[in-house]
């Protein structure tokens, strides 16, 4: 409960979450989406629930904690760690196996965000919340 408050209260993070809304307007206005199609229930449960929680889990909880851990991850350049940078390409490279390149480096941005969150909270929960509020938006809308 306590983290829910403080992140009530923080501004980057709110500000995270009100710019989404712009990005899906820009996505859906100019067709930038490879193709729209219908989107089932349990189409938006996997890709904008579930998918996200495991993501984030796996690359902010495991792979970006344990790089935390040494003092070559804890490194930082313009505020970034080399934890989060280094975790960040590895979620890109993770999204070419099924998306297009353009779509693979679009998610590099959020993905250094919902990194910076995670060690700006010490948990993965501010991470979760984005990037499944993100999903929501640009799956919904497709």
């Amino acid at each position: 409960m306590e983290l829910v408050q403080r992140l009530l209260r923080d501004k980057l993070f709110l500000l995270a979450l009100f710019i989404a809304p712009v990005f899906w307007w820009l996505n859906y206005y100019f067709e930038l989406s490879a193709a729209v199609v219908r989107v089932s229930w349990t189409f938006l449960f996997v890709v904008a629930v579930l998918y996200p929680v495991l993501e984030e889990l796996c690359f902010r909880g495991a792979l970006q904690g344990y790089l935390l851990q040494s003092a070559w991850g804890q490194k930082h350049l313009l505020r970034l760690s080399r934890a989060n940078c280094l975790t960040s390409v590895v979620f890109v490279i993770f999204h070419l196996y099924g998306q297009s390149i353009f779509w693979s480096l679009a998610v590099f941005a959020p993905s250094l965000l919902f990194g910076y969150m995670r060690e700006r909270h010490h948990s993965v929960f501010p991470c979760i919340i984005l990037h499944v509020f993100y999903n929501i938006g640009f799956f919904s809308l497709r």
